[in-house]
């Protein structure tokens, strides 16, 4: 549009005089049909009307050619050629740009099943690392085993996970157990599955607990709340009744965040406001979900770091006073761990497990550039069962926990791959 502004003014009258001059400038009627601004229009070029506006009737008036003349600084009446006289063809119309370029690739949902999977975590470390190692080296020997323990390192495997891996496959290799490289890459894609397989655990909500009470814990950072938004989206199209409780009375804008989670959802927030007793929340989060009979209820909490022993002490009253309504409660500690965080994450988990005892893990932020490779350390450590992966920033991209989806993502496909 812009470029329709920058069309040159006619030199003389007698070139103005000229109808079809691409140098002209449009009647009022075209200029209506270029400017709409029907309710319509707006909708069918995806802008919101803002509601201080007073929307245009249906069968609006055109501009008059006197306010277009003003604005163009022309004289009235001033014959304009046709629209396509001086089109500038280097702009493409908005209807002819595909829906894949109209957005950048972030946001855009990822397929079902493993190919989602591949598609969202091929630019990890992990993959990466391994993309074209086993076409660089080609040949069954040391020097490949390691690259291999190089490559898993680097993605935050840990050098004892690692040490386990190269060590089991250098014993086999001697034993002659491996034809070729793709043999060999066969048997490592079944060993990191052996270390995912008891830990990829979903989520089972208990009927008989009324309600199911979640607690959400984690770091700072993590997107605790952005999880328990997509987890709420979940349930919700699951048809559980469902509640949350806007535990993070800390940070700033954090509880305004959840409502407007649970308003998205349509599922209702219990809050106090920013700096309230976070124990306090969760108390009344409890007795209104039993008085309701809501099924599920998702506590939110601050972000803190493990190394706080005073805030890791307030989780420990967070459970204490939830266990005052239901002794069962928190049926699930659900912690939340940043894929990008790398093997501090197991100091984390190691803090966080001792102070509330964490059931299930929730790994965020898989997507992108994240190391990937400490998924297996936690496995290999802890024996946590890991519930959720994140491998995008839509609800539908928080999946169910895959082990053979995570680990086929990981690795190539092929030798040559």
């Amino acid at each position: 549009m812009l470029s329709f502004f920058r069309r040159k003014k006619p030199q003389t009258p007698a070139d103005a005089a000229k109808p079809g001059d691409a140098g002209s400038h449009y009647s009022s009627e075209e200029l209506a049909a270029a400017f709409p601004a029907t309710p319509e229009a707006m909708a069918a070029n995806d802008v919101a009307a803002p509601e201080t506006i007073p929307q245009a009737p249906r069968d609006h008036e055109p501009v008059p050619a006197e306010v277009i003349a003003a604005a163009l600084d022309i004289e009235p009446g001033h014959p304009a050629p046709s629209l396509a006289a001086g089109r500038d063809e280097s702009v493409t119309p908005l209807a002819q740009t595909s829906p894949v370029e109209a957005g950048p690739a972030s946001e855009q949902a990822a397929a079902a099943g493993k190919p989602g999977w591949r598609e969202r975590l091929r630019g990890s470390t992990f993959a990466r690392s391994f993309n074209g190692l086993f076409s660089r080296h080609p040949k069954l020997d040391d020097d490949l085993l390691d690259e291999i323990e190089t490559a898993l390192i680097t993605a935050d495997v840990g050098v004892s996970a690692t040490t386990a891996l190269i060590e089991s496959l250098r014993k086999r290799m001697k034993a002659r157990e491996f034809a070729d490289a793709q043999a060999l890459l066969t048997a490592l894609r079944a060993d990191l599955l052996a270390m995912l397989h008891p830990v990829a655990q979903p989520l089972q909500i208990d009927t008989e607990a009324k309600p199911f009470v979640l607690l959400t814990v984690g770091v700072n950072g993590v997107g605790k709340t952005t999880t328990i938004g997509k987890l709420a989206k979940r349930f919700k199209d699951e048809n559980r009744a469902l509640m949350l409780a806007a535990g993070d009375t800390f940070r700033a804008a954090a509880v305004a965040q959840l409502q407007a989670w649970g308003e998205r959802n349509g599922v209702p927030v219990v809050a106090q406001g920013q700096n309230a007793d976070a124990a306090s929340v969760a108390f009344d989060a409890l007795q209104a979900a039993k008085a309701r009979g809501t099924q599920v209820l998702i506590a939110d909490t601050a972000g803190r770091l493990h190394t706080q022993q005073g805030l890791m002490a307030e989780l420990g009253k967070i459970k204490r006073v939830l266990q005052k309504v239901d002794a069962s409660a928190p049926h699930e500690v659900l912690m939340v761990i940043d894929g990008t965080t790398g093997q501090n994450a197991l100091s984390q988990l190691r803090q966080f497990h001792a102070a509330v005892g964490v059931t299930g893990l929730v790994v965020t932020k898989l997507d992108g550039t994240a190391k990937g490779g400490v998924v297996f350390a936690l496995a290999r450590e802890f024996g946590i069962p890991i519930r959720y992966a994140g491998i995008g920033e839509r609800p539908e991209d928080l999946r169910v926990f895959d082990a053979e989806a995570f680990v086929d993502a990981l690795l190539p496909e092929t030798l040559g791959a």
